[in-house]
């Protein structure tokens, strides 16, 4: 748990009382912070404990005169994860007298506000703090988007020379991380339209011009995470088409080798045989047997290759 609050020169600093005006950062917090912070600031539970669900989505609840506003903000989990990018809730609590923020980790953007890297960030202005994190999580989408284009641009460039399963393993992965991305930011989009429509920020016309710029950012980030995802479904579907029409040339080239192969066994097979057969008292006999099964042989290869099967 963090208390924040700018100083007089506009430098957020680190408190250990709840003073009117600061922010209250909740990070990962345990069950006994939660009913501390609930019984202190005056929070129902209610408010408290959703931003902990993982599988909460965007929305807006009033409680009173605290307001619960949820969104889901982009987050990195490693290479090695089954889904390397998904999304988690945040949750934003405006009360009269503090701003309070419940996440289950300690995001980057989070680390960033905390140390006043925001610009024009003002803990005591709950309105204007909302549209900069607002802001600042659409262009968190868009950098996590460029990475994920990237390591599909990589994967790609492996994809040519492989004939194995795993770079198109590691490509659905990167899919179910776009699908994640557009629920969320389709969910935030709704949240930030409610947010408009019951005029939380109409008391200062610049809010209503900076959630303007916010709405077009998500939007943005929504229109560009549908291309990636498109393009990447059609790149999967190709590659898959790939992958199994080299099998089914791989296939036919064995059937093709099985049946020449089998033209010597043939007649090896005949004149095995304990019957008369023609040559069978020329010394020539094994020569000839030899000749007509690779004659046999010769025959076959150019009839599939005049027939384009090789």
């Amino acid at each position: 748990m963090q208390i924040l609050k700018n100083n007089p020169e506009g430098v957020i600093e680190t408190l250990y009382e709840f003073v009117e005006g600061a922010w209250v950062h909740l990070s990962n917090p345990t069950l006994d912070e939660l009913q501390h912070i609930s019984k202190e600031l005056n929070i129902a539970p209610d408010l408290l404990h959703p931003p902990l669900d993982e599988d909460e989505l965007a929305r807006v609840e009033k409680d009173g005169l605290n307001t619960l506003i949820i969104l889901r903000i982009p987050h990195y989990q490693g290479e090695t994860h089954d889904i390397p990018y998904t999304t988690i809730p945040l949750g934003i609590i405006m009360t009269p007298r503090h701003l309070v923020s419940v996440c289950k980790v300690d995001h980057i953007i989070l680390q960033e506000f905390c140390r006043g890297h925001k610009l024009g960030l003002s803990t005591s202005k709950k309105n204007r703090f909302l549209l900069l994190l607002l802001q600042r999580t659409a262009t968190e989408y868009l950098t996590n988007l460029r990475a994920i284009n990237r390591a599909v641009d990589k994967l790609e460039d492996r994809l040519q020379v492989s004939q194995g399963n795993r770079e198109v393993l590691d490509l659905l992965k990167y899919q179910k991380s776009l699908v994640y991305f557009t629920t969320a930011l389709r969910s935030n989009e709704l949240m930030m339209e409610r947010l408009h429509r019951i005029g939380l920020f109409h008391q200062y016309p610049a809010d209503e011009e900076l959630l303007e710029d916010v709405l077009i950012e998500i939007r943005q980030a929504i229109e560009m995470v549908n291309i990636s995802n498109n393009i990447l479904s059609q790149m999967m579907d190709a590659f898959a088409s790939i992958i199994s029409n080299n099998l089914n040339v791989v296939m036919k080239l064995l059937a093709l080798a099985t049946i020449v192969l089998s033209l010597p066994t043939l007649v090896a097979s005949i004149f095995g045989m304990n019957v008369n057969l023609p040559f069978e008292d020329s010394p020539y006999a094994f020569a000839v047997t030899m000749g007509l099964s690779l004659i046999l042989c010769i025959i076959v290869v150019v009839v599939f290759r005049r027939r384009g099967f090789i």
